[in-house]
């Protein structure tokens, strides 16, 4: 699981870049130590062991979800 704090990542450039596949996600929101969160899980490929198990769990906070906005507006000419 991994609470992003989208103020300190950084672009990264890198040689190679792939598409990858579709999976299925949900997002789910709640609210923890009066904070609210928006939290999305990916369950990866349909070939996998565990189908129903999450493999990658992605939480933002109100900060870090305006932040993210402000990130794919500037990346993606949006506006």
């Amino acid at each position: 699981m991994a609470k992003i704090n989208v103020a300190k990542m950084k672009k990264q450039d890198k040689a190679r870049y792939s598409i990858q596949e579709d999976v299925e996600a949900r997002y789910s929101v709640f609210e923890k130590y009066g904070e609210k969160y928006f939290q999305i899980d990916t369950y990866g490929r349909s070939d996998r062991i565990e189908v129903e198990k999450s493999s990658q769990i992605i939480q933002l906070d109100k900060q870090s979800a305006k932040d993210l906005i402000k990130l794919l507006i500037k990346e993606f000419n949006i506006l």
